[in-house]
């Protein structure tokens, strides 16, 4: 698959495409990962410019199932111990059409006519309807034979203000864990917690951690943080990290660092850039140290 890559090197492979081609393209060719941790497009959040994006679709059930197509390619990929982390957050419907306050910090959220602004279907494309697309989801994703673990709840010190009158400011994204089997790798040791009496206990479901404020040209990324738990508790030694959804590249970026190896997928190019530079500067710097085995 090197030969195919947008950057490739003996630690990361960086590609360009379509997620689902690229999902099918690796499985063709036997690439196993033991962990994919992951943040893909939230419904009518962001347009990112490229025909063929996720989370533009005209109502919240087929991005759901947009989603869920993408996860069920994912499974010949991870290995059978292998755990599959999924960040998603919510949408509201507004059904009031385009944006036409002069507002900089507004516009800047919204772009023309996003799905949620249009008239809905009533039931539940309606306004002011908190769309529930995390647990809606988390549901298909088991209804499809995933086994889910935990809705590890991210809690933002410092979120977005959210500019409401009639209910409360949303602060919190999900962060699914998934697995294929029963039994899968799972290192407690690297992510507990210390009790009182010296044991390790496991980390907690709920993880406080900042948000990003973003790369150069991705305004969506997310932090480091936020990958930690999910990378370096399910991924073995010399393990492979997989993200289809790579944006700026955190989860190559942390995965790499902490000597694991790593594959990145974008639809967008720019993104796949940003990507394979970050590579190319950790490889720069690695260049003095110990040769690692290649994929």
């Amino acid at each position: 698959m090197a030969e195919r890559a947008y950057y490739s090197d003996d630690r990361s492979l960086v590609f360009h495409g379509d997620v689902s081609d690229t999902l099918k393209a690796l499985a063709e060719a036997g690439m196993q990962v033991d962990c994919i941790v992951t943040s893909p497009p939230f419904y009518g959040q962001r347009d990112y410019g490229v025909d063929g994006q996720i989370g533009l679709e005209q109502h919240p059930q087929k991005f759901v199932d947009s989603l869920v197509d993408v996860f069920e390619l994912c499974g010949p990929i991870l290995k059978e111990t292998g755990s599959l982390w999924v960040n998603l957050g919510d949408t509201y419907w507004s059904g009031k059409g385009a944006h036409k306050s002069n507002e900089t910090k507004q516009g800047a959220r919204r772009f023309g006519v996003r799905p949620q602004d249009s008239t809905g279907d009533g039931l539940w494309a309606r306004p002011k309807q908190l769309l529930l697309i995390p647990h809606r989801f988390a549901i298909a994703m088991q209804d499809s034979g995933w086994l889910m673990r935990n809705d590890n709840v991210w809690v933002k010190p410092n979120p977005i203000p959210d500019q409401v009158r009639d209910r409360c400011s949303i602060s919190h994204e999900y962060v699914f864990h998934m697995t294929k089997e029963r039994w899968y790798y799972f290192d407690r040791e690297a992510v507990g917690r210390t009790s009182k009496s010296g044991r390790t206990l496991p980390p907690l479901d709920t993880w406080v951690v900042p948000t990003s404020r973003g790369s150069k040209s991705h305004k969506a990324s997310f932090s480091e943080g936020l990958v930690s738990v999910p990378v370096l508790a399910t991924t073995p030694a010399n393990g492979v990290v997989l993200d289809p959804f790579g944006g700026s590249g955190t989860t190559l970026r942390f995965a790499r660092k902490h000597g694991f190896r790593s594959i990145g997928v974008d639809l967008n190019a720019g993104y796949c850039e940003e990507m394979a530079t970050t590579m190319r500067v950790m490889r720069k710097e690695e260049q003095d140290g110990p040769v690692p085995d290649q994929f």
